[in-house]
C-alpha cells in the first residue's frame, strides 16, 4: 500500500488537481475502510493511519489544486487526526503546513500560526529534508505577511537542512524537495517582498533546470519570476515570461497557474500601450 501510494504521488508532478482528485478520494475510502474493518498488530495499525494520512494530503493537495477548498480542509484534518494516531510527527507538521497553505489562499488569519506549530512538531530525529521542507513553508507564510527578516531566517533553516547530510532518507512524500525547490522557495518570497535582486537569481538559477514536462509547478514558479522582472521596472520581459505562463497553462487541470496569470496581467494593464503588453492583454480576453 505505501509503494502504491508513492506511484499515485508522482501522478502530481504531472497533471492537475482535477485529474487526479477522485482517484486519491477512492484510494483514501479504501484504505480507511481497510483500517477500521481488519484485524491487525497494533504496530501495522499505526503503519495504517501514516498511509491514510500521506492519502488524505493527497486528496488535500488535488483538491486544493482544482480550487475544491473547503474539501481541501477536510482532508487535512483527517490528515493531522491520522498522522497523530500513527505517532508520526513528521507527517503531523506535514498536514499543519498544508492547512497553512491553504490559509494563506484563503485570506485567512491563522497561516503563520500553523506554520509554526508545523515546524516545532518536528522531533529530534527528524530527516533534514523533512526540515527544509517545514521551514521554506514558515518562510512563505512570514514573505506573503510583509514579515522579511521572520522569513529570512526561515529560509536560512531550510537552506542549512537541505545541504545536510541524513543518516536515512527522507519520507517518500518529500521526494520532491531538494535544493532547486529550496531555491525556488527562496526567490518566490523575495518575489513576494517585493525584493527583485534577490528573487530573480534564485528562480532563474533554479528554473533553468526545471523541466517543461512539470507543465503546472513550472508555470507557477514562472509568474513569480515576471513578478519580480515587473518589480525591477522590465515591463517587457515580465510580460514575455507571463506569456510562458498562459502557453505553459493551457488544458491544465488546475486553476493556480492561470490564477497567478491573470494576477499578472491585472499587474501589467497600466503599460498597455507598450505592443507587448497590449497583446497579451487581448490574448487574456479569452
Amino acid at each position: 500500500m505505501s509503494q502504491r501510494t508513492a506511484r499515485l504521488r508522482r501522478l502530481d508532478d504531472f497533471v492537475g488537481g482535477g485529474d487526479t482528485y477522485q482517484m486519491y478520494v477512492r484510494e483514501l475510502a479504501t484504505t480507511t475502510r481497510l483500517a477500521d474493518e481488519g484485524v491487525y498488530s497494533e504496530a501495522t495499525g499505526r503503519g495504517l493511519r501514516g498511509i491514510i494520512a500521506e492519502q488524505a494530503q493527497l486528496a488535500g493537495w488535488a483538491a486544493y489544486d482544482a480550487g475544491q477548498y473547503e474539501e481541501a480542509r477536510g482532508h487535512y484534518m483527517t490528515a493531522l487526526a491520522a498522522s497523530r494516531k500513527a505517532e508520526d510527527s513528521s507527517l503531523e507538521g506535514n498536514s499543519l503546513a498544508f492547512l497553512a497553505y491553504l490559509e494563506w489562499t484563503v485570506g485567512g488569519d491563522s497561516g503563520i500560526r500553523f506554520a509554526t506549530a508545523a515546524y516545532e512538531a518536528l522531533g529530534s530525529g527528524t530527516a533534514p529534508v523533512v526540515r527544509a521542507l517545514l521551514a521554506d513553508r514558515l518562510a512563505w507564510q512570514h514573505a506573503t505577511s510583509g514579515n522579511a527578516r521572520e522569513a529570512d531566517y526561515a529560509l536560512g533553516l531550510a537552506e542549512e537542512a537541505i545541504h545536510e547530510p541524513g543518516d536515512e532518507p527522507g519520507p517518500d512524500w518529500a521526494y520532491w524537495v531538494d535544493r532547486d525547490e529550496i531555491a525556488i522557495m527562496t526567490g518566490r518570497c523575495w518575489s513576494e517582498l517585493h525584493r527583485p535582486l534577490r528573487a530573480i537569481p534564485a528562480l532563474e538559477d533554479a528554473l533553468g533546470r526545471y523541466d517543461d514536462s512539470r507543465s503546472r509547478d513550472k508555470a507557477l514558479y514562472l509568474s513569480w519570476l515576471a513578478a519580480a522582472y515587473l518589480d525591477a521596472g522590465e515591463i517587457e520581459h515580465a510580460t514575455a515570461i507571463t506569456t510562458r505562463v498562459f502557453d505553459l497553462s493551457e488544458g491544465l487541470a488546475s486553476i493556480r497557474p492561470m490564477v497567478r496569470a491573470r494576477l499578472m496581467v491585472k499587474r501589467l494593464e497600466p503599460h498597455r500601450s507598450l505592443a507587448p503588453v497590449g497583446a497579451l492583454l487581448e490574448r487574456a480576453k479569452g
